[in-house]
């Protein structure tokens, strides 16, 4: 028996099999089945062979764009592909340890890593990012129909406690805590941020444990002691007894339908709108069960990940389906955004990523209504398809990555001629709202000028951020600069919000930021009222508002507007939802 003692930010005290997630890597461990050993060896191969294919047409791509030399470097990936130290070392893993094959890959790469840190020559250093970047492949593949922690977790035990390197309110909202039921975590304080997440979801947690991602194995049995301040790493018989014998070992009830149906307000009484973000048409009935009262946000690029192109008829369908299926509700489709390579490699899918996304760096420029606007037959195809459907239900049309009027007068024109082309063929159209997204700097600085044009905005944080601090999140170099709460950022949306209130359009706001119950009140408080996230954090949201007055949070938004820098934002926000979290 081990005891870990951290910091308790939210009471009570639970048991059970341990699930482990390290979040640094993005990659969860959890343990299988024996009967499950040979299914999970499966899914390691298939991974395999889906990576061989991918390696050799990205191969054949570059010989035929920037010549052999490039495509070479990816015939290195295909020969480490057949490594006795990679695959048969991650299957050795899976068999003895009986851990997933995602952690099993994970361990290897590891393993790898500290035998090119050890390398003197530079050269061979630096093929470890070769090694990374074929793991990481192998992971995307892995994620086949698993393509969240929440999928990951309905295969668990339905007593689980969660232990993680960092727990994120993004990622929380993914997971299915009627299995797990609490969490401990390396990082984290009595921050903002733990405090309100842990009293939300009502489950004991623990943090500032600093190393018990590392000690704790996927399946022991752990207890988690919120108010103890500590856990418990394979308890004695007489400490599980204490703890069946606890009242704080049963879960409180959760909400039912009516909980789930009504809408969100704050304390005092302001109307707030949350909608769901969802990738493929399956994701409708989360979005349903979860609340939502529309779809802020289709990402309709996920279409394109199919063999061959989708046609308009397939895409007709599906957009029919869902405008019928969230009816009444609103559905906000954003037309295709993908970059020049992605669009060319859709022959060639990635479950849970694309191919070719190692190379968005030269092109990314060119993507969204961009690179649409340069294929107007496979856009033409889409708009129509969009037009057609409109018809079942309440739909939105939006256009991404827009950096100026002109473009977005070039799109309207679009759907101008596909609505002429459908009236040619006798159909009705309907009118559809078109809106944008204010996801780049230039957008929200012209945000006045694009208003006059459109029926909406919706503000994208994700790109916004990374755009306007020059950040790239997938650069280890940079990522701790990727800020939402820059003095820049919240300018930046309080302008937007300003002119869109001026020409009287709505507008909302998805990306992480409003899945973030503590950033959602800020935001709140800049004046938002509309909010697109993740289905699984619209039940938290609710609560969280609930609990607040907005007028509370105008006066903490105008002294945070005030502070010049990200700490001391961070300190005011800290301080005051912490007296939230402290309340009964």
């Amino acid at each position: 028996m081990q005891r870990l003692t951290g910091i308790g930010v939210s009471p009570g005290i639970v048991s059970g099999r341990a699930v482990v997630l390290i979040q640094r890597a993005q990659v969860l461990r959890y343990r299988i089945a024996k009967q499950k050993v040979d299914q999970e060896l499966g899914r390691l191969e298939r991974s395999r062979g889906l990576a061989r294919e991918q390696l050799t047409a990205i191969g054949k791509r570059l010989e035929r764009r920037r010549g052999p030399e490039l495509a070479s470097l990816f015939d290195a990936q295909i020969l480490m592909l057949e490594d006795p130290m990679l695959i048969p070392r991650a299957a050795e893993l899976v068999r003895g340890r009986h851990v997933n094959a995602e952690w099993a890959l994970q361990q290897v790469f590891d393993e790898f890593s500290v035998v090119f840190d050890e390398v003197a020559d530079a050269y061979l250093r630096e093929r470890k990012g070769d090694v990374a970047d074929l793991v990481g492949r192998l992971r995307m593949n892995l994620r086949h129909g698993v393509a969240t922690p929440r999928d990951l977790l309905r295969e668990v035990d339905e007593a689980s406690v969660l232990i993680a390197d960092e727990l994120t309110p993004s990622l929380a909202a993914q997971i299915d805590w009627t299995k797990v039921r609490g969490f401990a975590t390396d990082a984290g304080s009595r921050t903002y941020h733990t405090a309100i997440l842990a009293r939300s979801l009502e489950v004991p947690a623990v943090v500032g444990l600093h190393d018990a991602s590392a000690l704790v194995q996927a399946g022991q049995m752990v207890v988690i002691d919120g108010s103890g301040q500590a856990i418990v790493i394979d308890p004695d018989d007489a400490t599980l007894a204490r703890v069946a014998r606890s009242t704080d070992d049963h879960r409180p009830a959760r909400g039912g339908d009516a909980e789930r149906r009504r809408p969100a307000a704050t304390a005092d009484g302001v109307r707030i709108r949350l909608e769901a973000n969802i990738e493929f048409p399956d994701d409708l009935a989360a979005a349903r069960y979860a609340g939502a009262e529309g779809v802020g946000l289709y990402r309709s690029e996920f279409l394109l990940t199919g063999a061959s192109e989708v046609s308009e008829a397939e895409q007709y369908e599906i957009y029919r389906g869902m405008l019928e299926g969230m009816a009444p509700g609103p559905v906000t489709v954003r037309t295709f955004d993908v970059d020049e390579d992605q669009l060319a490699m859709r022959s060639a899918p990635l479950s849970g990523g694309w191919v070719g996304e190692e190379e968005r760096g030269s092109r990314q420029g060119l993507r969204g209504l961009r690179l649409s606007l340069t294929r107007p037959e496979l856009f033409q195809s889409q708009l129509r398809a969009l037009l057609r459907a409109a018809r079942h239900g309440s739909l939105r049309i939006m256009f991404p990555f827009v950096s100026g009027v002109e473009q977005l007068r070039a799109a309207r024109q679009m759907i101008a001629d596909a609505a002429a082309e459908l009236s040619r063929r006798g159909e009705t159209v309907p009118h559809v709202p078109v809106g944008v997204m204010i996801e780049i700097p230039a957008a929200a600085y012209t945000a006045d000028l694009l208003a006059r044009e459109v029926d909406f905005f919706t503000i994208g944080t994700n790109d916004l951020i990374q755009y306007c601090l020059a950040v790239d999140r997938a650069d280890e170099r940079v990522s701790m600069l990727y800020e939402p709460l820059h003095p820049a950022i919240l300018r930046m949306i309080l302008m937007v919000r300003r002119a869109a209130g001026r020409q009287r359009i709505p507008v909302s706001l998805c990306g992480e930021m409003a899945s973030d119950p503590a950033l959602l009140t800020l935001l709140v408080g800049l004046g938002l009222t509309e909010f697109s996230m993740t289905p699984g954090a619209i039940g938290v949201a609710k609560q969280v508002l609930g609990e607040v007055r907005q007028d509370e949070l105008r006066a903490l938004a105008r002294r945070i507007l005030r502070l010049p820098t990200v700490e001391e934002i961070e300190r005011e926000l800290a301080a005051a939802l912490g007296r939230l979290a402290a309340k009964p």
